[in-house]
């Protein structure tokens, strides 16, 4: 199909550079001429996650409805996690409210948790299966993008980039309330 040809680069290549943008501004952060950095990641945090949740979720319905994909067991279920975090994020961005970071940590972490075990399924398929119920195996790589990047781990980096700019509010939160510059 022309159109994945051209959509899994994409989508490989953001899902890496949006886990290490995310590293490079929480680093940024930490110095003491960054407030700017700091104002960024207070103000901006849910738009940003929520723009991740919302690609990671239009990516997956792209790979299952138009590039026909049909998704494995541990795809569904890091699915239930991804699409309420989507939902939740936009409802709060829409209102202006701040989630409590219990829900956010619960589904990204739960999504994180089964995106590594399926990664490592994949890596070594001659492990118990787990999947032999469903119509596609687990360890089936639709997507293999630079010899290492397939659905499981682009879905890992949504779901850890999430976790990390949670971090990131943690942390500025921290350095606004003990004044640090």
């Amino acid at each position: 199909m022309p159109s994945e040809e051209v959509f899994s680069p994409t989508v490989a290549v953001l899902s890496i550079a949006v886990v290490l943008g995310v590293l490079a501004t929480m680093l940024a952060a930490e110095f003491p001429f960054a407030e700017t950095a700091r104002l960024a990641i207070y103000g901006h945090v849910q738009k940003a996650m929520f723009l991740i949740a919302a690609v990671a979720m239009g990516s997956s319905l792209y790979y299952s409805e138009v590039a026909g994909f049909t998704p494995c067991d541990f795809c569904w279920y890091q699915r239930i996690a991804m699409y309420p975090l989507a939902v939740l994020l936009l409802v709060a961005v829409v209102t202006r409210f701040r989630i409590d970071p219990r829900f956010i940590v619960a589904l990204a972490g739960v999504g994180l948790a089964i995106s590594i075990y399926h990664y490592q399924l994949q890596l070594f398929p001659d492990q118990a299966q787990v999947c032999t119920a469903s119509a596609v195996s687990c360890t089936v790589r639709f997507v293999e993008e630079f010899g290492f990047v397939s659905i499981p781990l682009m879905a890992g980096a949504g779901f850890l980039a999430v976790l990390l700019l949670q971090v990131a509010e943690w942390r500025v939160n921290y350095l606004f309330a003990h004044d640090r510059p």
